[in-house]
This record gives structure tokens, C-alpha cells and sequence, in this order.
């Protein structure tokens, strides 16, 4: 890179945050290039025919409560560049061996009656949080700071500490209310004994009665694609299918973005970032990988609870002792044997997503980092479990093993989806301990992708941040 600068900005990666980042700077005026390594944008946005011809499947992410509340996706004018939210009129439901079901949605007199003995309980728990509103993700989906909103962060810090079995424990009595609480904690991807797993759950919890969890029309990719027409309509570059040796073959810039794990900074800037830095990137811990499966179905699923078929999301795992010895045993290095399942039912609300009035189905669950076993079987059988005939409705199917995650992402380290584990040792300091997270030992260049805060989830908040850092450097005001 010479001396004399092309652009203001560069960013390499073009996720959901790589494009908020380059959008946050392009609306300020400044001359932004997206490199992209791929053929198109998007990151774990993508969708295609994964299985057979008219049936579009999400590739990674499905369903996007963060998207629908994110504090910048949400000041973006995507709908005028073809996105449109498609919402169910459940965000969650939960199935459990008795033939009933919990439901979670936005209206607290349905989950209520759902939760049958402890729907006053979850309603004490929840509703201090759903006074603030949509706002209160402004906190959630921020940097460690002073809170804007501090004495209910500090409520709900005085909760989050603590972890989602403990929490799950002591405040519900019910099978089905345990059983929701933890399908929330699920997607922290740890052991649910852990501190802070009851962090994610009550965010999840908090996020679903305020928003019915909604998919993009047409599939995920719909996100990506609204956010690159409005950055190219502020003036924007994307470069598609350049794929990056060396920091060093970028055109001159000002400032760097990285919309890249640490894993991946190594490997591009070796040479220009110290030693010491790059060893404590190396030092970065991932967490566990994610086993996936997409299928062609004639029908929709047949579950025996037939409320679920109202929820954009199914959690699969029955009891919170179930769901808590399916994610220890991945954190383990082991396999379930009743794996905790994540199911989207994304052609439920959107008929475009399959033809004929048939759907798609999408369930994945956490395994150890970089598996290879073949969990078809588990999981197949685990939503059996919970709608028998499941496997008469499969037209065709598509597996996606950890590894077959690392190869369509590098991003994506062994399997690990959401960029790095999310626990007490890296949810404040991700990728390394810095007063600001975004920044590294050199100047020019800046990190913004999902292993950094507030981390993983299609919210584009982590490259708000950066970007952020970005125009102060720049010296062009916010």
C-alpha cells in the first residue's frame, strides 16, 4: 500500500457487519471499498437450492430477531432495496413429551396460559425488562459501557450473572417453563450451568415478546442483498471473488476494516501486526462447531403439539435436564444422543420459499469443534420424537457438517458459527482485552466482524461500532 490514499476505507468481508460497517461510513461521506472473497455478499446471509430446484434454504442464519431489533439495521431504509420481514405469529415453541407445548410470543396473556402454573412467575421475570422496549437493545447489542438505561441494566445484570439452570431452577416449577427458559439459553452455544447462560436467555426471552421473530422473504439473503444496493447507492464499491493473501495487496486506504475472526487476521496481516498481538489472537477459543440439516418436505411438519406450527422456531429438546446434558456433552467433546435441536420453520411464512404448497424444513445442533460425526440419524429421530411421520414428508435433504461450515466461511472456525465463545473469559474482551475492542496495535487497521462485540446474530452492530472508531480516526463527524 503507497503512501497516497485511493479510499478512505477498505473493509475485507462483507457479513452483515462488514456491510454495516461500510454503509455507516459511506452515509458520512467517506469513499468505501467492500472486498468480498465470495461471488456474492452476505457472510452467513446466503440462500439457494440447497436441496432440490424451487426450494430456497438459508444457508446459516434463518430467522432474525436481533435483525428486527437491531438499533442501526432498524434506522436503514433496506425495505426500500426489496427486504420485507415476514412475521409468525409465535416467536417460539417449545414441545415437550406429553403432547403440550410452551409458546412464547409478543402477546404475554398467550405465553401466560402456555406456562400454565408459572405464567405469573415468567411474567415477574420478563415483563421490568419490556417497559424500555425495543431501546433496551441499544444496551444489548452495545460495547462494555455505562448503560444508557442503567438501572434496568442493572436489574438485568443482577439476573444475568447467574446461569440459565440456576435461574431456570429457582424461579419456575413447570417442566414447560424450565423447558422455555432454556431453549432461550440454547443459543449461547455453553453449558447452561454456566455464568451468563441465563444472560442470552433472558435477551432471547425479552426479544420474543417484543417482536414475533421474523424471516426474510425469500430467504435470508434478501438481508445482504437490500444492505449492498443501499451502500452502492451511497457511492460504495464491492469487489466480489478476491480472495486476500496478504493485507498488503489491498489498494491504499486510510483505515482497514476486518470483517474477520482472528483466526483469520493472523493468516492476513502477519506482517504488520506485532507478535505479541497476534499470540494473543492465537489464543482465541471458538467453541463449539453446529451440524446442520435442510429438507425438501411435502408437507409441514406434523407435530404432535399443533401449536408449534404458529412459531417462526421450534425448540427441540424437551426438559431443561435434556437441554442442559446436550450442549455440556458438545462443550465436552462429545455427541447427544437426543441432541438439543434448533428448527426453522421459514416456508411457513413465506411461501416463496418452496412450490406447491410444499416447505422446507432447517435444524441444526451443537457438536464438538470440528466433528465429523454424522448426527443425520439424532436429529431426524429427535423430531420424530415430537412429530411422528416427520420422515414420511422428505423429499431430499442436505447435510452441512462442521467442516462443511468452515469451508463455505472461514469464519466459521471448526463449526463454530457465532465467532468465538461467548463465556465470562471472552464476552468482555473478545478477540483480546482492549479499552476499545475494535482496535488493534496498528492504527490503520480495525476489526469488526462477529468476534467482536456484543458478538455473533445478523444485528450488523459490531460494524456499527467499528465503523465508528473508523470516522473518528477519519476525522469526519458522526
Amino acid at each position: 500500500m503507497s503512501s497516497e490514499s485511493q479510499y478512505d476505507a477498505i473493509i475485507v468481508g462483507a457479513g452483515p457487519n462488514g456491510l454495516s460497517a461500510a454503509i455507516r461510513l459511506a452515509q458520512h461521506g467517506a469513499s468505501v471499498l467492500l472486498i468480498e472473497a465470495k461471488d456474492s455478499v452476505g457472510g452467513g446471509t446466503r440462500s439457494g437450492p440447497l436441496t432440490l430446484p424451487g426450494f430456497v434454504h438459508d444457508y446459516c442464519s434463518a430467522v432474525h430477531p436481533m435483525g428486527a431489533l437491531s438499533p442501526y439495521l432498524q434506522s436503514l431504509p433496506l425495505e426500500e432495496y426489496g427486504l420485507k420481514w415476514c412475521y409468525p405469529d409465535a416467536s417460539v415453541a417449545h414441545p415437550l413429551d406429553n403432547g403440550r407445548a410452551a409458546l412464547l410470543s409478543t402477546s404475554m396473556d398467550a405465553t401466560i396460559q402456555s406456562l400454565g402454573p408459572d405464567g405469573e412467575a415468567w411474567k415477574k421475570l420478563v415483563s421490568p425488562f419490556l417497559k424500555a422496549g425495543p431501546p433496551l437493545f441499544e444496551d444489548f447489542l452495545a460495547p462494555f459501557r455505562v448503560p444508557k438505561r442503567l438501572w434496568t441494566m442493572m436489574r438485568f445484570a443482577w439476573l444475568a450473572f447467574r446461569s440459565a439452570k440456576k435461574l431456570a431452577d429457582g424461579r419456575f416449577q413447570s417442566d414447560e417453563a424450565k423447558a422455555l427458559f432454556a431453549g432461550c439459553a440454547g443459543h449461547s452455544i455453553l453449558p447452561l450451568e454456566q455464568r451468563l447462560t441465563a444472560a442470552v436467555g433472558l435477551v432471547f426471552a425479552i426479544s420474543k415478546h417484543l417482536v414475533n421473530w421474523p424471516v426474510a422473504q425469500g430467504g435470508s439473503h434478501a438481508i445482504s442483498q437490500s444492505m449492498a444496493q443501499y451502500f452502492q447507492s451511497l457511492g460504495g464499491q464491492i469487489q466480489l471473488n478476491t480472495e486476500l493473501r496478504s493485507i498488503g495487496e489491498l489498494p491504499p486506504t486510510r483505515q482497514i476494516l476486518l470483517d474477520l475472526v482472528p483466526k483469520q487476521v493472523i493468516k492476513l496481516c502477519s506482517d504488520v501486526l506485532p507478535a505479541h498481538y497476534l499470540k494473543r489472537l492465537n489464543k482465541y477459543r471458538y467453541g463449539p462447531g453446529t451440524f446442520k440439516m435442510d429438507w425438501a418436505l411435502s408437507g409441514p411438519i406434523p407435530w404432535t403439539a399443533g401449536e408449534c406450527l404458529q412459531a417462526s422456531t421450534v425448540h427441540v429438546g424437551n426438559t431443561l435436564n435434556e437441554i442442559c446434558a446436550s450442549e455440556r456433552d458438545a462443550w465436552k467433546g462429545r455427541h447427544s444422543d437426543n441432541p438439543f435441536l434448533i428448527v426453522c420453520q421459514q416456508s411457513q411464512f413465506d411461501a416463496t420459499r418452496a412450490p406447491n404448497n410444499q416447505h422446507t424444513g432447517y435444524a441444526y445442533c451443537h457438536v464438538p469443534n470440528g466433528s465429523t460425526v454424522d448426527m443425520s440419524h439424532a436429529i431426524e429421530t429427535q423430531i420424530e420424537r415430537f412429530a411422528p411421520g416427520f420422515r414420511d414428508l422428505i423429499l431430499a435433504k442436505k447435510v452441512t457438517t462442521p467442516l462443511d461450515f468452515a469451508q463455505y466461511n472461514p469464519g466459521y472456525v471448526g463449526g463454530a458459527i457465532t465467532g468465538g465463545a461467548a463465556d465470562l473469559g471472552q464476552l468482555f474482551t473478545r478477540p483480546v482485552a482492549r479499552f476499545n475492542p475494535y482496535t488493534t496495535p496498528n492504527k490503520q487497521i480495525l476489526l469488526c466482524s462477529h468476534a467482536t462485540p456484543p458478538g455473533g446474530g445478523v444485528h450488523g452492530m459490531c460494524g456499527f461500532y467499528s465503523a465508528g472508531t473508523a470516522l473518528r480516526r477519519l476525522k469526519i463527524k458522526a
